[in-house]
């Protein structure tokens, strides 16, 4: 990548380790010409990439702390500047002590994501593989973590420059036509322009698959469980979770507010949320928690709506679902077949889903775990890269671009500039996710979500 242009940058530090107590905390520096600065901490001017026990020093000299001092001058570091790493003790005291020394010296504290940012600005990552980064610290499965070192890799790049590395091509054959308006389609058909540009569709379509399974490694499916009273969703909660999360007995109301769980079914994460039961009470405390379970509902990805299997769907089930919103995945859950006497099944009830089973027995639950994933969306694959949701729109975009293309070569539209202009157009929402067409203010937001040291 082409580094861009930049003034000369101004000397950041951030502790760069969790927040806690720990054997070792890093902090991390990063700026121009830190060797003074490296010789004011510690007395030493490091050599590069080299560890160099040393203690460091406040201001009268007297010792902070003691550790290693590595030095990588630029442009062979993390964010393509000098960057200095001070490997201490993990106190959180003493990293503060230093931390304030290397402000004393002349270093600003870091801004969230701001180390990232400069190596992006400074062409060491592009914008997918900065993100990478923040995916790989926040992963919450190892398929997540693994995905996301693909990203950080350049997997997701590389799919990424290829796709618009033939999209370039087929612009230049149609921008080279635009001056010869009698020859054009003739000259296309040669080039097999149509050909290409199907194949282009094609590969965006593969893209798209393994970026959708990326973003649902990165966030799961938030899964809320509802119905009335004393369905056995807490019951079913408990045994998603592996674990007594909730307490269970025979009174109606027992849940009065919202729990959570975060489970994985094949790498996915699932958020599960109970809720309180759904009924008409006096009790202020239990609407409360109606409420509140309403509120979830609106939020969620699916809802699974918990029926006694001895009684099936009732009235008052059906109010519930009417209320539900609108495109809202749903599941019925037929619960308590081990009272009722029924086989743990899936079939179809009222144009949706409904699965038979036991929360308490655990008949039926690999049924509902099967389920699940289909709704998400999930196929086993290994070649997966963890992707975010203003990735998917981009791509979404420019798939989008290369439909309205398709249908002028296809004759719906008539103008050969408005191929070449939808051509245009789908590069740049492909340019957006690399960073190549990426508004400033795009790059604020990105980046304060990172940790501060990253």
């Amino acid at each position: 990548m082409t580094p861009r242009p930049e003034n000369r940058p101004e000397t950041i530090a951030a502790i760069a380790t969790a927040p806690g107590r720990g054997g070792v905390g890093v902090i991390r520096v990063s700026g121009s010409n830190l060797l003074p600065f490296a010789l004011a901490l510690s007395g030493k001017t490091p050599q590069a990439r080299y560890a160099t026990l040393t203690d460091f020093k406040a201001a009268d000299g007297t010792a902070i702390d003691s550790g290693l001092l590595l030095y990588f001058p630029n442009p062979h570091s993390f964010t393509g500047e000098d960057v200095l790493e001070l490997q201490g003790h993990g106190g959180p005291v003493v990293m503060q002590m230093l931390l304030a020394r290397c402000l004393d010296l002349g270093a600003r504290l870091a801004e969230p994501g701001e180390f990232s940012r400069r190596a992006f600005l400074n062409g060491k990552l592009d914008l997918a593989q900065a993100e990478a980064v923040a995916d790989l610290i926040d992963a919450a499965t190892a398929s997540a973590a693994r995905s996301a070192v693909r990203s950080l890799q350049g997997e997701f790049s590389k799919a990424i420059h290829g796709l618009t590395d033939e999209l370039i091509n087929l612009r230049m054959l149609v921008e080279a036509t635009l001056d010869f308006p009698e020859e054009d389609i003739d000259f296309l058909k040669a080039a097999n322009a149509f050909g290409r540009l199907e194949n282009l569709q094609l590969r965006l379509a593969q893209i798209f698959d393994r970026a959708g399974q990326g973003k649902l490694l990165q966030s799961g499916l938030h899964v809320v469980l509802a119905g009335q009273p004393n369905v056995g969703k807490s019951s079913l909660l408990n045994r998603l979770a592996g674990d007594d999360l909730a307490i269970v007995t025979p009174i109606a109301g027992t849940t009065r507010d919202a729990l959570r769980s975060s489970i994985q079914i094949e790498g996915i994460p699932l958020h599960i949320i109970d809720t309180a039961g759904l009924r008409e009470t006096d009790d202020e405390v239990e609407k409360i928690g109606i409420e509140r379970s309403w509120r979830e509902i609106e939020r969620a990805d699916v809802v699974l709506l918990l029926v006694d299997a001895r009684l099936g769907v009732g009235e008052a089930d059906r109010e519930i679902l009417k209320r539900l919103p609108t495109g809202l995945q749903r599941i019925t859950i037929h619960n308590k077949i081990d009272l009722a006497g029924s086989p743990p099944e899936r079939h179809a009830e009222d144009q949706t889903t409904a699965i038979s089973l036991s929360a308490r027995s655990g008949e039926g639950i690999e049924l509902l775990r099967r389920e699940l994933l289909q709704i998400a969306g999930w196929h086993q694959t290994e070649d997966v890269f963890i992707a975010r949701e203003r990735h998917l729109r981009a791509l979404a975009l420019a798939r989008d671009h290369l439909a309205l293309a398709r249908q002028v070569v296809e004759g719906a539209l008539p103008a050969l500039e408005l191929f070449a202009e939808e051509l245009r157009l789908s590069q740049q929402a492909l340019g957006e996710i690399t960073g190549e067409f990426t508004a400033d203010d795009l790059l604020g937001v990105i980046f304060s979500r990172f940790c501060i040291g990253k």
